[in-house]
């Protein structure tokens, strides 16, 4: 790991894929399926199945390959489930009790790649990296070339086998009732998302009059939490000249949602997370601490947990109050709009079963059906939530020597005196006087002002983010620019 540079981030394994050989692949999964045999959750045996999928980006076919060969040489037998969103080779693992790898780097650049294991009931948590990061991994160097490309007689010819994309679609088409998005015009942005053509098929299915948008054969790194201007101004472009009522799009993934409204703005993914937890009845919600304050303001939620940023500490959340009250409707959102369902919901005779992993489609589904059943539109659905918001932004390309400095100097040895000293000397004195830090993850400064300001180096990438929450999207996006004006100098 040290050698190669490819670590775990916030969930997964990322790097480089300069970084990221076959032969740094092949390793990686030799680790986790030796990790799992040593818990005792797989052997190998001709039908020891292990699934693997990817996303569009051109380093994908030939990562999913160095995996299956890593696979077969361990005892195992591959199955190629394709190109599928990330949720729908993890539901195919849990339905199968098998573990499942998705090749991914989710919404960084194509210059970039990942990893992300599933163990036969879900995701890797924190505990499994650190099992899979202890294994003493055996490499037949025969295999590979000085670069650490495998020879041309080692691809693996496996057929696509399409079951996880058709369990995947099959989920939502046998929970909701054919017509439910009838009357509805939607738009689905397809960029190079690889579930783009899943959730068109499944509006389409559900009812819904579909306008295909922005297909691209080129790969298009779509942040859900910093989306781009020229993703704005397509919003809005696309609602007005077509006459939608929401526009449906995902990242490269297709684990995190972008919804926008009928006049193209897009939802932020902490404040639809709200929307999709009242549609399915949520009693408790597990959030990271970025996500925003509504969520407690708006009183609907018997319990709001707050963790550390990624989708592995929200399931382990999750769990933890799954197994405090097992009858309790236990939910997560991250503020990327990536929705986690830990309990089955009971809908209409139906049965939604749990998916405790990043989801897309149920936050894209959910919120427009919720808006529909109260005869309204999305704007107005999100105006009837407490009205606070969230902004965001990122520096990429930032070093993390420069991270670990800006962090300090709003340390937690600070006194009450010197940090608003520090706040001033950065910030000016408008943002207000400082109340509160939290120190769950990266800094969050709460002030008597009403806003919130939360620093936080990326767990995947070399890259810082800003998290500003106000009374007013001015204000937060006003302060947000203040704030990463002032982190550019910090580089």
């Amino acid at each position: 790991m040290s050698e190669s540079k490819v670590k775990f981030g916030t969930s997964g394994a990322r790097g480089l894929v300069a970084d990221m050989t076959d032969r740094v692949c092949f390793a990686y999964t030799v680790g986790f399926i030796q990790y799992l045999e040593c818990k005792g959750e797989i052997r190998p045996g001709k039908n020891s199945l292990i699934a693997v999928a990817g996303d569009l980006r051109p380093s994908t076919p030939r990562i999913m390959n160095a995996l299956m060969l890593a696979i077969q040489r361990k005892g195992y037998c591959p199955v190629n489930c394709g190109f599928i969103p990330s949720p729908a080779v993890a539901l195919y693992g849990i339905t199968h009790s098998i573990p499942a790898i998705m090749v991914t780097g989710s919404h960084i650049p194509a210059d970039r790649n990942g990893i992300k294991f599933n163990k036969c009931a879900g995701e890797i948590l924190k505990e499994d990296e650190a099992g899979i990061r202890s294994q003493i991994v055996e490499i037949d160097e025969n295999l590979f070339d000085e670069t650490g490309s495998l020879f041309a007689q080692y691809q693996i010819e496996r057929p696509v086998d399409k079951t996880a994309a058709d369990e995947y679609k099959a989920r939502y088409l046998n929970f909701f009732s054919f017509d439910v998005l009838r009357g509805l015009r939607i738009g689905v942005y397809q960029h190079s998302a690889v579930g783009r053509d899943l959730v068109t098929e499944i509006a389409q299915s559900l009812g819904a009059e579909v306008r295909v948008l922005g297909r691209s054969d080129t790969f298009i790194p779509v942040d859900t939490e910093a989306i781009r201007d020229e993703d704005i101004e397509l919003g809005r472009k696309w609602a007005k000249e077509y006459q939608l009522d929401a526009i449906f799009s995902t990242d490269g993934d297709s684990d995190r949602p972008l919804l926008a409204d009928e006049n193209g703005e897009w939802l932020r993914g902490d404040v639809g997370g709200i929307l999709c937890s009242i549609f399915l009845g949520a009693q408790e919600l597990c959030i990271p601490v970025s996500c925003n304050t509504a969520a407690e303001k708006c009183g609907l939620f018997r319990k709001v947990r707050r963790t550390r940023i990624g989708s592995p500490y929200v399931i382990s959340e999750m769990i933890a109050a799954e197994n405090q009250d097992p009858s309790c409707r236990v939910v997560g959102y991250e503020a990327n709009g990536g929705f986690l369902l830990q309990t089955p919901v009971l809908k209409d005779g139906q049965e939604l079963a749990a998916l405790p992993t990043r989801d897309a489609l149920i936050y894209l589904l959910g919120i427009t059906i919720l808006s529909k059943q109260h005869g309204i539109s999305l704007s107005q659905l999100v105006a009837k939530l407490p009205q606070r918001y969230t902004y965001s932004d990122r520096l990429q390309n930032f070093p993390q020597e420069s991270s670990k400095k800006i962090l300090s100097l709003f340390s937690e040895h600070l006194s009450e005196e010197e940090l608003q000293n520090q706040v001033s000397l950065s910030f000016g004195n408008s943002v207000g006087n400082l109340v509160s830090i939290d120190y769950t993850d990266g800094v969050r400064m709460i002030f008597d002002s009403n806003l919130i300001i939360h620093l936080r180096p990326s767990g995947n990438a070399p890259e810082f983010r800003c998290y500003t929450e106000a009374d007013s999207i001015i204000c937060a996006k006003e302060v947000n620019h203040l704030v990463m004006h002032w982190l550019s100098n910090q580089r």
